[in-house]
């Protein structure tokens, strides 16, 4: 029988993290300080006990959940939290911060807790995943690729071990009997969207499988035999999320779509290109919409022009309809470019990620859009892979019966997080003041003038020893601005979309005295950028933010780069009329941007709020087509549902 400490009662009469924070400004931190004090003074206990006891106490923690009692509940959560601070300390030297512990019960609680880029959030995560891993159900612990999942998993196996927590890799590459493996652990690290497809696998496996014969089942049971499961994962139990904003947000409208990859040549290859020939041949603003929503789209004019077939096209190959084939080609054209939507490696199309500007090898885009590129690169047109399953991020992460996760950019979506997966933000406190410096941000009429703004800035910033760091949007501006800072002579270092080890060490150096790095916004993100000797004394990270993004979180992710823990750092943002969230978005705008803009360029007044406003109606924009995208799937649940019964 666990002793009940006198913390019982506070916790239990405490409805969340928030209102401990609540607590907090209010009423002088006494109720966080109770709570973090008693976990500290549990643990500073437990020094004294041997070896193997840390494994003994949650052994009976185990059993006290296996009888009845909630993972969640004070009595197991409270003596869990010592138990992992104080298999830090022995395990890897580390003192958990008590922000980290504040943030471990926002999580606990099954929410979002705000954690400022630098404080933590991979330690603070052990602590939910320790208390979930009780209940023996399985915890997935999903990173943002598969470099950090491993760094993670590494870092913290000597954590779980001496708790007598087994934990578990998942690689994409391993076969079925490793990842089947790794699952079968308390708790499993991966990249996220491997978790997502390892569950259409399964799925398309018991599809495959069909009903079993009618009596079938009975003889089994008869015989002894257990059922056949080849499944590779054990249910959906509880996901612990880093950067939990940009999987649960800014990628809920990608589907997770399971393909069986195809490399033969589509019959209609001939008609994509003769497409192409003939989309280039019309006028912007006379056959078609130039720009904006319906940019590609012809007008009733260029419905008129492409009416007839091209004399090499026969009627009878066509598998959609002419004028689609024409406006796809013309979206190929004008709205997809190259090292901006994609790239080109090993004569295939791969896409790049808007959000992180990663490249991605197993995703394609629908309805013809592939082939049109294919046809305007001139590489070979295959044909499109078959899908063999697919689900939506929404739906995938609902299936859960508990998620929270981490990340530093939570508080403007919040309502969004709250009202489609039910989950509850808590600020955590940044473990020292933020010493950031940020710098009025700078506009201009075109985009050579930046360029021309931030290469002069990164030379003056280079030459005093200052490391800077300039976030691009696109891979074809981090070669841009590449270019310009090789013509003045400025040694750099470019990442722009790799996916692997390579990125982090490159980010990781960002720091070092005279370092300058470009990359693409979220390269490299969730890795530490520590500063080298003498860095600070010329004014630590300089974070530049190249231009801004359609959602304001991902350019306050780039500028939480910098000055973290307390260490010195500043960042400006940069902004001119040919930005593309200012042409799609607010094309009347770049047109006063010019107006406004001096002899050199530049912008004199502060636009600022208006580009902050922008952003948050482009947000509203994004937020109500995920709502859409949500409606749908509660809708084919139901359907699915009903037709089930």
């Amino acid at each position: 029988m666990l002793n009940r400490p006198r913390w019982l009662e506070l916790f239990q009469s405490l409805r969340s993290p928030s209102e401990l924070l609540a607590g907090f400004t209010q009423r002088g931190g006494s109720r966080i300080e109770t709570a973090v004090g008693e976990i500290r003074r549990e643990a500073d206990r437990l020094r004294k006990t041997g070896s193997g006891h840390l494994a003994d106490r949650a052994a009976v923690l185990r059993a006290h959940v296996a009888d009845g009692c909630p993972a969640t509940a004070a009595t197991v959560r409270m003596p869990a939290f010592a138990l992992v601070a104080e298999a830090f300390r022995r395990a890897l030297g580390v003192r958990l911060y008590d922000q980290q512990l504040l943030a471990g019960l926002a999580l606990v609680d099954g929410g979002v807790a705000q954690m400022q880029t630098g404080e933590g959030k991979t330690f603070a995560g052990a602590l939910p995943a320790t208390v979930h891993a009780l209940a023996g159900r399985g915890v997935h612990v999903m990173t943002v690729n598969g470099y950090l999942a491993t760094r993670d998993y590494e870092q913290l196996k000597p954590v779980y071990a001496m708790l007598g927590i087994s934990v578990g890799l998942l690689r994409g590459s391993d076969a079925p009997a490793l990842k089947r493996a790794a699952y079968r652990c308390d708790v499993t690290y991966g990249p996220g969207h491997e978790f997502g497809f390892d569950f259409l696998r399964d799925q398309s496996r018991l599809i495959a499988r069909g009903k079993p014969r009618l009596g079938e089942t009975f003889r089994n049971d008869l015989r002894g035999q257990p059922p056949a499961d080849d499944s590779i994962q054990r249910g959906q139990a509880v996901a612990i999320v880093d950067e939990l904003d940009s999987v649960l947000i800014d990628e809920a409208t990608t589907p997770l779509v399971l393909a069986d990859q195809n490399a033969t040549p589509t019959p209609d290859a001939d008609i994509y290109r003769a497409a192409r020939t003939v989309a280039r041949q019309l006028r912007p603003g006379v056959d078609f919409v130039a720009s904006g929503a319906d940019g590609g789209k012809l007008t009733s004019r260029g419905r008129t022009t492409v009416n007839a077939l091209p004399p090499t096209v026969r009627r009878q190959a066509l598998q959609r309809t002419w004028r689609a084939y024409v406006e796809t080609a013309l979206r190929a054209e004008r709205l997809f470019r190259r090292g901006i939507e994609y790239v080109v490696r090993d004569h295939q199309i791969h896409l790049v990620d808007q959000h992180t500007g990663r490249i991605f090898a197993d995703r394609n885009w629908q309805d013809g859009l592939q082939q049109a590129i294919q046809a305007k690169e001139g590489l070979p047109i295959v044909a499109d892979p078959t899908t063999l399953a697919r689900i939506t991020r929404q739906r995938y992460f609902r299936r859960y019966d508990a998620v929270c996760g981490m990340t530093g950019t939570a508080t403007n979506c919040r309502w969004e997080l709250k009202r489609v997966y039910g989950l509850r933000v808590t600020e955590i406190p940044t473990h020292q003041a933020c010493r950031r410096r940020e710098e009025p941000m700078r506009a201009f009429a075109d985009l050579a003038s930046k360029r021309r703004a931030i290469a002069d800035d990164v030379v003056a910033r280079h030459q005093r020893g200052q490391p800077v760091l300039l976030g691009t949007a696109s891979i074809a501006e981090s070669q841009g601005m590449s270019t310009l800072l090789v013509l003045r002579r400025v040694p750099h270092l470019v990442l722009n979309g790799l996916q692997d080890q390579a990125e982090a060490d490159i980010v990781s150096r960002a720091g070092r005295l005279g370092a300058v790095t470009i990359a693409t916004n979220l390269a490299g993100r969730g890795t530490d950028i520590p500063l080298g000797p003498g860095a600070a004394d010329a004014g630590g990270l300089h974070v530049v933010v190249c231009e801004p993004h359609e959602s304001a979180r991902v350019d306050r992710q780039l500028i939480g780069r910098t000055a973290r823990q307390g260490a010195p750092g500043s960042c400006q943002r940069f902004l001119s009329a040919d930005d593309a969230t200012i042409v799609n978005f607010d094309p009347a705008w770049a047109e006063h941007i010019r107006r406004l803009s001096g002899p050199h360029g530049e912008v004199a007044a502060d636009l600022l709020p208006r580009l902050l406003a922008l952003q948050r109606r482009v947000e509203r924009l994004r937020s109500r087509q995920r709502s859409r995208l949500s409606a749908h799937d509660d809708w084919l649940e139901q359907m699915l549902r009903t037709f089930a019964s």
